[in-house]
């Protein structure tokens, strides 16, 4: 092939010399507009894991590039006069330009031809004049290609909220230092670490606002880095702080880091008569943010993967055929895993655009957050990195024994749970006229004895119109009060769990029909059951099928009220000992509160503190008249996940309202209000929600969504994300997930106290480490 990579970045230049390492016959070009080994930015970072993927694509250069690494395994937090101090991260730094110097010396050894000064205007021509069969747009972060060829790339570029300066220093840090410094005008980050004998990069970052306050947009470079000099002065050790980039004019150093995302990364043009791809990789197809380090991994994975692909298809090109196929496989399989590492970027980068949400913190949770803020590191692979700071650090969290952060006492009013894991409320259609039935005994007192501190009841209404299902639960008679007392009773009676009440009112959800039938979808015509009229904050149907809800009257809303009050009077007789109110998913209270469903025109609709005033009239009336020493919480959708709808911006309003009525803590889920909703999903994908609005809003939050894992719960207490966390599936599976998991937790051999496992529980634990004594010998 005549192989055309436009661009001498890591991707370009990495990609060629695997290509031509490959197969000697193919004609590979790079062209770059720099001239020969010039470059800018300072050093950049590679983990140990992506090194060993270079060792094996091209070991020679991976060989030469080891060698000039500089390899730490500390990460140094400094933050409000204080430092802590991790090992076992291992990571690698080396000058940027080191590492252009061994990729190019390696093509030329190769027989890759590399073309410089050469600024490429027009790809199509340069194709031509090298009959390329395949282009590789390796042009960078501003790429004109991928900007020539937008309609087919559908790029999308987000400019994210902080500035920041990539500079360096004769300071050698020996370890990966974060330094945070805080101004009157709010807080400066430092990312500093060694690439070379004598050198470090030093990248300094802040929120827009607080850089436009200092005035440093319109400061001369030489200002500017003058003020980064005497904010970090105690890290410097009176080394000065250089800028290798000053072909750029005043405070332009300091730039926004642009989000890449681009729908495909394959686009054809006709070029000489022939059909010739053009292929994005590196900057040019994505970017993840310098705060995890991965825009070279990512360029230079780009590279070995699509090599491999050519090589696993080696013998249908002798044949002329399988190119396309190729790059499909290519652009499939890359994307994918991209938006892995984006995922975690953006929760990385939203991290350091927020510092002083987590500026409450002591620096040791505040570390720990830090260090696990892209979710890709969890509490065990910390205690792999570095078990002795880990396990210190749970003393810290505990107040004295070292205990894993999902077992520790969780105390809100006059309730106090053993640990941290509530059992989801999940609707189980097994109610008859309201009342549960022997199955939700079993289904419930079965979780209560499985080990999680609290199993809560699914969402119960207040009226038989409340209801999503006729085989839902109510609340409005004596019959399903002594049903749930009942189960209340078997609960205190044979457990230690506490069990939890959650009232809500279906709205224009209700009347359809159960989960395993046509879900959401209203009752047929033919079947046991009458559709009943349902209501809502204004006369907008949830999707095509349902119903066209009638707008809730003022008449209405004081009797629907007053039915939430008579509820929690009942579920106070039952016995519970936590009531939550359920204003999510779509739901009559959740309804109110969304713009795509409150169309309203009086107090009730328009902003979002008059678009709330119906649910927390409703919220105070409840909690006026549940005992003042049982919590209360709310479950909320912080993002609707649609346009036009609430966004996270809204829940910490939101959740500042409820706050201020008396709330103790907020559930917090995400979407189902529309059938428009586009969630992002992945792992505790809706926890960076319950972050944000527990360290916000300094109110305490329950995560739910993805967490399946014990190593999810221990991650997100440790961090201070949430305070507890609730899990549905692994409970559906396993109703003693919470003592398995403990029992395996316990098999490290750590002797926590007995409160932490007290009477059945401690049975059970017994029993596991019988079990697992016996399979041992």
């Amino acid at each position: 092939m005549h192989i055309l990579c436009l661009g001498g970045g890591p991707a370009g230049l990495y990609f060629a010399l695997l290509m031509k390492l490959q197969n000697p016959a193919h004609q590979v070009t790079v062209v770059e507009r720099n001239r020969p080994f010039d470059t800018f930015g300072w050093g950049v970072v590679l983990s140990d894991q992506t090194l060993g993927n270079l060792r094996v694509a091209d070991p020679v250069s991976a060989q030469l590039i080891g060698d000039a690494f500089n390899h730490w395994d500390d990460v140094e937090v400094f933050f409000k006069g204080r430092s802590v101090r991790s090992g076992g991260h291992g990571f690698c730094g080396i000058g940027r330009k080191r590492l252009l110097n061994i990729l190019q010396d390696r093509c030329l050894a190769l027989g890759v031809e590399l073309v410089f000064e050469t600024d490429v205007q027009d790809d199509q021509a340069i194709a031509a004049q090298y009959q390329a069969d395949l282009v590789v747009a390796s042009d960078g972060l501003n790429s004109r290609i991928r900007n020539r060829y937008a309609e087919t790339f559908k790029p999308d570029v987000e400019l994210r909220a902080c500035r920041f300066v990539w500079l360096g220093t004769r300071k050698t840090f020996d370890a990966f230092t974060f330094a945070f410094e805080k101004t009157e005008h709010g807080w400066f980050a430092a990312h500093a670490y060694k690439f070379d004998e004598n050198t470090s990069t030093f990248i300094v970052e802040t929120p827009e606002a607080v850089w436009k306050a200092h005035g440093l947009d319109q400061m001369s470079q030489e200002d500017g880095i003058a003020f980064c000099e005497r904010l970090f002065a105690k890290y410097l050790d009176g080394n000065a702080l250089m800028n290798n980039a000053t072909h750029v004019r005043g405070s332009a150093i300091w730039i926004r880091f642009p989000r890449v995302v681009c729908q495909r990364w394959v686009h054809h043009e006709t070029v000489a008569g022939k059909r010739v791809p053009i292929v994005l990789m590196g900057d040019a197809a994505h970017t993840a943010h310098f705060s995890i380090g991965s825009g070279t991994k990512l360029a230079l994975e780009d590279a070995i993967d699509l090599a491999k692909e050519f090589s696993a298809r080696a013998e249908e090109f002798s044949t002329g055929r399988g190119m396309d196929e190729v790059l499909q496989a290519y652009e499939a399989r890359r994307s994918v895993e991209v938006l892995k590492i984006q995922n975690a970027a953006r929760n990385s980068t939203e991290w350091f655009e927020n510092v002083n949400r987590y500026s409450s913190m002591e620096i040791e949770q505040f570390a720990y957050s830090l260090l696990t803020r892209s979710q890709r590191i969890s509490h065990e692979n910390l205690r792999l990195r570095d078990a002795q700071w880990l396990e210190g650090y749970e003393a810290w969290l505990s107040g004295g024994p070292v205990v894993p952060p999902m077992l520790t006492p969780f105390k809100v009013r006059g309730i106090e749970l053993k640990n941290r894991i509530v059992c989801s409320p999940m609707a189980t259609y097994s109610a008859i006229d309201g009342v549960p039935q022997d199955f939700h005994l079993v289904h419930l007192g079965a979780r209560a004895l499985g080990g999680a501190a609290m199993v809560m009841v699914e969402m119960t209404s207040p009226n038989p119109e409340g209801r999503i299902t006729p085989a839902c639960t109510g609340l409005w008679n004596d019959e399903q009060t002594a049903a749930f007392k009942r189960i209340v009773d078997f609960v205190h009676g044979q457990s230690t769990a506490k069990i939890g009440m959650q009232l809500g009112h279906s709205g224009p959800k209700g009347s359809t029909q159960v989960g395993w039938e046509d879900m959401d979808e209203p009752l047929p015509a033919d079947g046991p059951h009458e559709n009943w009229p349902v209501i809502s904050a204004s006369a907008v149907p949830y999707g095509e099928r349902n119903q066209t809800p009638q707008a809730m009257t003022h008449t209405h809303m004081e009797a629907l009220k007053q039915q939430f009050v008579d509820a929690t009077r009942r579920a106070a007789a039952a016995g519970f000992d936590w009531l939550e109110l359920h204003c999510a998913h779509g739901y009559l209270l959740s309804a109110f509160i969304t713009p795509l469903t409150n169309l309203r025109s009086d107090e009730y609709g328009g902003s979002i503190e008059n678009r709330c005033r119906y649910p927390l009239e409703v919220f105070r009336a409840m909690r006026a008249a549940w005992p003042a020493h049982l919590p209360m919480s709310v479950r909320i959708s912080a993002h609707d996940w649609a346009p036009g709808g609430n966004t996270p911006d809204d829940a910490i309003v939101v959740a500042r309202l409820f706050k201020e009525a008396g709330c103790d803590v907020i559930d917090v889920s995400s979407g189902q209000t529309t059938r428009q909703a586009r969630p992002v999903y992945g792992r505790m994908y809706q926890t960076p929600f319950a972050d944000r609005i527990r360290n916000e809003v300094g109110i305490q939050t329950i995560a739910v969504g993805a967490i399946s894992e014990v190593d999810h719960v221990n991650s997100i207490i440790a961090a201070g994300r949430a305070d507890l966390c609730a899990l549905a599936r692994p409970h559906l599976a396993d109703p003693a997930w919470t003592l398995h998991e403990a029992a395996k937790l316990q098999s490290r051999a750590v002797d926590w106290p007995k409160q932490y496992l007290s009477g059945r529980d401690q049975l059970y634990r017994d029993i596991s480490k019988q079990k697992e004594l016996a399979a041992q010998s």
